[in-house]
């Protein structure tokens, strides 16, 4: 199962993250349409830490399936394989393979309770496996790394029944989506497996009533826009930079930088870039102290060396709001020199969030 992590992906919107994954034979990333919903272009984040733009080329909302395509990428990794005749049993071990809560690539282990649960109006696969917000979209594998199904849900406030879309319903939207290999975004007729792209209230192949809210994107606050900015003058897509609504975390060099609000007040950027060393603290500590960096501030916290960053939000919309863009721009690079600095001058070991060299 080692290899399984090359194929997950972390999906990042504007909303928060969810699982994906690209399976053998097949160049789109597989994931949940709840957790691209709103979006039509999103971040996919690899094991490296690595960001990709990935277009929503489609989304079918009655199944909970979507898929992601990022411009050039071809798919290399052949460990998760799609069977069409895998007899799954009751019992039988199986994998959650994701990204719980946002965390770094998890595998929790359980069995199938059900191999077909009706609730609404389809059947799913049912589990005992953790599974938590964050692994939505991603695979659930038996031990020779065969889909079993799509991790779509679990019950609130219960514990140990989770649930997946059938390995049936996902060939077959692979294969009707493999008829006509849209690179647009594009939703699929619930009544008609038509695939319409532009916005519409009818299906124009059937009639169908069509939900116009699927082609709806979120609406990016002022706020936003105004982070976004900055982070468009590092030279950064922003959309790779995303973690949540109005939060965003990326990495400049080797150093991770995190933008968000603090008690719906304050505007923070920070940086976490290394741990205390294990001799010197005294001189590190000395200079820590001595050294100005306004408009910037060094800080520890739990053995930590920390940059960080702090205005008021009511500030952006003064005279001093370019001055402000640029100082979150600056704090990104002063952080990748700075890690360095006190890596090779203090000993100080790189942060466990540096983006490691692979």
């Amino acid at each position: 199962m080692e290899n399984i992590r090359k194929s997950v992906f972390k999906i990042v919107t504007a909303s928060g993250t969810g699982s994906g994954f690209i399976a053998s034979g097949h160049n789109h990333i597989i994931t949940n349409y709840h957790v691209v919903k709103g979006e039509k272009i999103v971040a996919v984040e690899d094991y490296k830490k690595d960001r990709f733009v990935a277009n929503v080329v489609m989304v079918n909302p009655e199944v909970d399936l979507a898929f992601l395509c990022i411009d050039g990428f071809e798919n290399t990794q052949n460990d998760i394989t799609i069977q069409q005749e895998i007899v799954i049993t009751n019992t039988q071990k199986i994998f959650i393979n994701g990204y719980p809560f946002g965390l770094p690539y998890t595998i929790t282990e359980g069995i199938v309770s059900s191999t077909s649960q009706p609730m609404g109006s389809r059947n799913y696969i049912q589990t005992d496996a953790a599974v938590n917000p964050g692994n939505s979209g991603g695979p659930m594998l038996n031990e020779a790394g065969v889909v079993v199904g799509v991790t779509t849900s679990k019950f609130n406030n219960a514990d140990n029944v989770g649930f997946g879309i059938k390995h049936s319903d996902l060939i077959k939207e692979l294969n009707d989506f493999a008829k006509i290999e849209r690179t647009s975004f594009s939703v699929k007729c619930s009544s008609c497996d038509f695939y319409i792209e532009e916005e519409a209230e009818f299906c124009s192949n059937c009639g169908n009533n069509m939900d116009i809210s699927i082609w709806e994107e979120f609406e990016k606050s002022h706020f936003a826009q105004f982070v976004e900015s900055a982070i468009t003058d590092l030279g950064l897509n922003p959309i790779l930079g995303r973690a949540g609504r109005d939060f965003w975390e990326f990495h400049q060099g080797s150093a991770l930088i995190r933008i968000f609000v603090f008690k719906r007040d304050y505007l923070i950027s920070t940086s976490p870039m290394n741990s205390l060393p294990k001799q010197n603290i005294e001189e590190l500590l000395t200079h820590l102290l001595e050294k100005n960096m306004e408009p910037y501030y060094l800080g520890i916290h739990k053995n930590q060396i920390y940059l960080s960053y702090r205005i008021h939000l009511s500030d952006i919309f003064t005279d001093h709001a370019d001055t402000i863009k640029n100082n979150i721009k600056n704090l990104a690079l002063k952080a990748d020199d700075l890690d360095n600095y006190f890596a090779d001058n203090f000993g100080c070991e790189m942060s466990i969030e540096s983006k490691e060299d692979f």
